[in-house]
């Protein structure tokens, strides 16, 4: 049976609402490399908020300045949802995380301490007793700053099980509104973790006044799994991440548990207010500001989540699409797949097909847009859904940029060194540069090097195609360093090599964004 979003919903009783937690900007941003700006930050807590994301966890304020200032903003412009912020057990870490949601329609300190013998005896280097006051010394503290605190026992799972409850009761004593078991290293299993929920809701006091909740992380592949039986076993909320970013292997993914909970509920009896609908848009938004591509088979989101191929599941489709298909693609903006577009589609079809792709864009846009995908339907025989999505985010991400790829010529083959010819145009001002390099991607970095000096690291290149074929347009993600601060380009073209340039220019300019508020002539001066 396919479930649709436009199906009348059944009767739901409050009491199997699952709360929704989402937590890319800050455990989601812990992965290494994956940094976001304060207007990437903004723009996804946007997303997050149409989508109807319960909570919103846009960083841990004390870590530094730019998560403080992120928080701080993000709690200006949400309305809807709850903006929390995360902070140790100490004063200091709590009060500045108060300060940064201060702004906040719906405000959430989310204080945490370890309590499994490992971490309390090597991390923390405390007492079982110092442990517990220092409990009830952080949530009491929160709680006089802020009337919804969050709780979590850090490596929950592996806590010694009376050791869990005694926290716990020293928790909601001490005023937390939600109590976080967390499975800090991935380590539980679906039965364990239910019961875990179980025994500590049956056996702590005070446990009906309070929320319970599920923070997975997925080092055994089990995040998801876990999280739905944490609601099984009582929990009400789950703290997940846009495409299961976070540390190490990652948290639960957003989109696995809002379309299993919503097309397994004969099963599964709960719910939540995500709008499915916004949950590619938002799967694309992350992967680009992160560069971190979503795996082609990756439930949900991936570009072959609604892929069929095999000849006897084409036959299927064409009969009745619940042969298949258990959900609709259009239900979680992935779009409708038999609009073929081609060299000879009109630009009313191009504007329908950006529409079930989830964009909507200004006249201006659109007609840039267009352009590119006409240029590009001259190319190919055949224009597939993610080229569209390429070149409409390339088009986006490269539109108000200061720095732009005008002509780029390389010289390339058996015999080097490989020469780059290279036309960029700097605030409307053309610079060029020629420069020879270690194979022909070298070798156009070092041109760009010429034209716009700097002292960034190259900390990543990489390179998939955006669909099969030798005519296939090459995605480049191009990740750069410099002082500390990181910056993430992309962009698509036919020509790998073109491509690589505009991603490279790409990352530059987000870097020297950021640099220009506190140096506003840096590209001016020579940088």
């Amino acid at each position: 049976m396919t479930v649709s979003a436009n199906d009348p919903a059944p009767a739901r009783d409050e009491r199997d609402r699952v709360i929704i937690f989402d937590t890319t900007m800050r455990d989601g941003e812990q992965s290494p490399g994956a940094s976001m700006s304060l207007e990437e930050k903004l723009e996804l807590a946007k997303i997050l908020e149409e989508m109807r994301v319960d909570v919103i966890e846009a960083g841990f304020p004390i870590a530094s300045n730019g998560d403080f200032e992120a928080v701080r903003a993000v709690a200006e412009i949400v309305s809807e949802s709850t903006v929390c912020g995360l902070a140790r057990a100490g004063a200091a870490d709590i009060e500045r995380c108060a300060e940064a949601i201060r702004p906040a329609k719906r405000g959430r300190i989310h204080t945490f301490i370890s309590t499994s013998p490992v971490h309390m005896k090597w991390k923390l280097q405390m007492e079982p007793e110092t442990v517990l006051e220092m409990i009830t010394k952080s949530v009491s503290l929160a709680r006089n700053l802020c009337g919804d605190v969050e709780w979590s026992a850090e490596d929950a799972t592996r806590t010694e099980r009376d050791f869990l409850l005694r926290s716990v009761e020293a928790a909601i004593k001490a005023g937390a509104t939600t109590i976080n078991l967390p499975d800090t290293v991935g380590y539980t299993y679906p039965s364990e973790y239910a019961d875990l929920f179980r025994d500590v809701i049956e056996n702590v006091p005070g446990a009906d006044k309070v929320i319970f909740s599920t923070h997975c992380h997925n080092d055994l592949g089990l995040a998801v799994a876990n999280s739905i039986a944490g609601v099984q076993g009582g929990a009400r909320q789950i703290e997940c991440a846009i495409n299961g970013i976070g540390e190490r292997a990652g948290n639960a993914a957003l989109e696995e548990i809002v379309m299993a909970l919503k097309v397994r509920g004969d099963r599964l009896p709960f719910h939540t207010a995500v709008e499915p609908l916004h949950i590619t848009r938002a799967s694309r938004y992350v992967s680009a500001i992160t560069g971190f591509p979503v795996q082609f088979n990756k439930a949900i989101v991936g570009k072959n989540a609604f892929a069929h191929e095999s000849g006897i599941h084409q036959d299927g489709m064409l009969k009745n699409a619940e042969t298949y298909e258990i959900m609709k693609p259009e239900d979680v903006g992935q779009g409708a797949t038999n609009l073929v577009m081609g060299k000879h589609s009109g630009r009313h079809a191009f504007r329908e097909k950006l529409k079930a792709l989830g964009y909507e864009l200004g006249q201006n846009a659109l007609n840039e847009a267009f352009q590119r995908f006409k240029d590009l339907a001259d190319k190919k025989k055949h224009v597939f859904d993610d080229d569209i999505v390429a070149l409409v985010d390339d088009a986006l991400a490269s539109g108000a940029d200061r720095i732009q790829v005008k002509h780029l010529r390389v010289i390339a083959g058996t015999e080097g060194p490989q020469e780059a010819h290279l036309t960029v145009t700097v605030d409307g001002v053309e610079r060029s540069a020629t420069a020879t390099g270690d194979g022909p991607v070298d070798a156009v970095f070092n041109a760009i090097h010429e034209v716009v000096p700097h002292t960034a690291i190259l900390r990543l290149f990489q390179v998939h195609a955006v669909t099969e074929g030798t005519d296939a347009q090459a995605q480049v993600s191009v990740r750069l360093e410099e002082d500390g601060r990181i910056a993430t380009g992309q962009a698509a073209d036919t020509d790998t090599l073109t491509a690589s340039a505009k991603a490279y220019v790409n990352a530059l300019n987000n870097l020297f964004a950021r640099k220009e508020k506190s140096a506003p002539d840096a590209i001016a001066s020579g940088f």
